[in-house]
C-alpha cells in the first residue's frame, strides 16, 4: 500500500515533489464503488487497449497472453502492446497515444515508468477514455481512474518475515548477516516492496538481531536498474568481495525471482554457502529452485486473477456500472487518491508450495 515513505522514495526517484496523504489502515475492507472516470457504457465490441512494459519477467509475458485471450472471450477488440527493452518509456508513450487515436474506450497500463505518462493519460482522458493502472501506479496525474494490483506493501512485509523465518530455521540464534536488494527505481512498486519489508526488518536491524554488513540500507544503494539479473549479480559479486571474506552471509532480501536467481548464482560462483533468499512472482525456475532447497521463498501473485479482475472492471464500464473497488483511501499518486482493487498475495516456501499451486497447471507438477 502506498504510504508516506513509499511515495517519498518514488518521488525522489522521479525527481518530483509529492504531497502525500497518510495511510490509516492495512485492511482493504469490503468492496465499495467509485464513480471516478466511469463511462456511460459503450458497445461490447469496442477496442480496449493494454500497454505493458518490456518482457522482463514471466508474469508480464503471461499477462499479455491472458489479456489477448480474455478480452476476445469477453467480446472486446483487444490491442495488447509491449514496450521495447531499448526505449520502453518512449515506446509506451507512443503506444498509448496510438490506442487513443484508434478509439479505445478503456486503456489498461502496466507502466514502464509511472512518472512519465502524464501527457499520454491526459490525452486519453480528454478523448473520453477510462484509464486503469495495472500492477504499477501511474504517478503525478489526475487522469488515472483506477488501480488494480496485488497488495504490494503486504508483499514486502511477507518477504521481510520470510527472510527472518528462514534464517531462524537454519540457525536458531542471531545475529544474522544480511544484504538488501530492491527493484528498479523507475518502478513505483519497488519502493512499496522495500518499505513493506523494512517495516519488518528495521526493528531487527536497530536491536542488533540483523547486521547489514555492507552498510547499504538506503533504497538508492539497493536499487537494481531495470530489474535486470546481470545488475543484481554484479552488485552481489561486489558485496561478497568487499565484505564477506571469512564472513558468513545468512540472508538476502530479494524483491523478485529473477534477481533472487542472479544473487544465488553470484553466491555459488564465490564458493560460499547459500544464504536464505526471498523472491516474488512464482517464476518456474524459482519454484524449481525452492523445491531443490536453494531459493527460500517466493510470492504467489497469480497473474490470471489480476488480469481477470482487470477485465471485470472493463465489463462494468461497458455496462455503464460503477467499478467495484476495495481501497479508496490509501493510493495517493501525488495528485489524487486513486480508487484501487487489491488482491491478497501469498508467501510460498517449500513447505506450502504444493498447496499454494494446487490449482496452477504449470506450477503444481513442479511441487511433486
Amino acid at each position: 500500500m502506498f504510504r508516506k515513505t513509499a511515495l517519498a522514495t518514488v518521488a525522489i526517484a522521479a525527481a518530483a515533489a509529492l504531497t502525500l496523504a497518510g495511510c490509516s489502515s492495512r485492511d482493504a475492507g469490503t468492496p465499495s464503488s467509485s464513480s471516478s472516470g466511469d463511462a456511460a457504457g459503450f458497445a461490447k465490441d469496442s477496442l480496449i487497449g493494454v500497454a505493458l512494459p518490456a518482457k522482463t519477467s514471466e508474469n508480464w509475458v503471461l499477462a499479455g497472453d491472458l489479456f489477448t485471450n480474455g478480452l476476445k472471450e469477453a467480446g472486446f477488440k483487444g490491442d495488447v502492446q509491449y514496450a521495447g527493452a531499448s526505449s520502453p518509456v518512449q515506446d509506451q508513450q507512443n503506444q498509448i497515444q496510438s490506442m487513443v487515436t484508434k478509439g479505445a474506450k478503456v486503456i489498461i497500463i502496466g507502466a514502464a515508468d509511472g512518472s512519465q505518462l502524464g501527457p499520454q493519460v491526459k490525452a486519453a482522458k480528454d478523448a473520453g477514455v477510462t484509464v486503469i493502472a495495472y500492477d504499477r501506479l501511474i504517478l503525478n496525474t489526475e487522469d488515472v481512474d483506477y488501480y488494480v494490483a496485488y497488495d504490494n506493501f503486504k508483499v514486502g512485509e511477507l518477504q521481510g518475515q520470510a527472510l527472518l523465518d528462514g534464517m531462524k530455521a537454519k540457525k536458531a540464534e542471531g545475529p544474522y548477516n544480511i544484504e538488501l536488494f530492491s527493484g528498479s527505481s523507475d518502478d513505483a512498486n519497488s519502493a512499496v516492496f522495500f518499505d513493506g519489508a523494512m517495516k519488518v526488518l528495521q526493528p531487527k536491524i536497530d536491536d542488533g538481531t540483523l547486521k547489514v554488513v555492507s552498510g547499504q540500507t538506503d533504497i538508492k544503494q539497493t536499487a537494481t536498474a531495470g530489474w535486470k539479473a546481470e545488475n543484481a549479480q554484479n552488485r552481489m559479486d561486489t558485496l561478497l568481495a568487499a565484505n564477506y571474506a571469512g564472513t558468513e552471509l545468512d540472508g538476502v532480501l530479494s524483491p523478485n525471482d529473477t534477481l533472487a536467481r542472479a544473487i544465488i548464482a553470484s553466491v555459488k560462483a564465490a564458493g560460499k554457502q547459500l544464504p536464505i533468499v526471498t523472491g516474488q512472482d512464482s517464476e518456474v525456475e524459482s519454484v524449481k529452485s525452492i523445491m531443490a532447497g536453494e531459493q527460500y521463498s517466493t510470492i504467489n501473485k497469480d497473474t490470471r486473477n489480476l488480469v481477470k479482475q482487470s477485465i471485470e472492471m472493463v465489463k462494468e464500464l461497458q455496462e455503464g456500472k460503477k467499478v467495484t473497488t476495495n481501497n479508496d483511501k490509501d493510493y495517493d499518486n501525488g495528485k489524487k487518491i486513486v480508487p484501487a482493487y487489491l488482491l491478497p498475495p501469498v508467501i510460498v516456501t517449500k513447505a506450502n508450495a504444493a498447496e499454494a499451486y494446487a490449482n496452477d497447471p504449470t506450477l503444481a507438477p513442479l511441487t511433486k
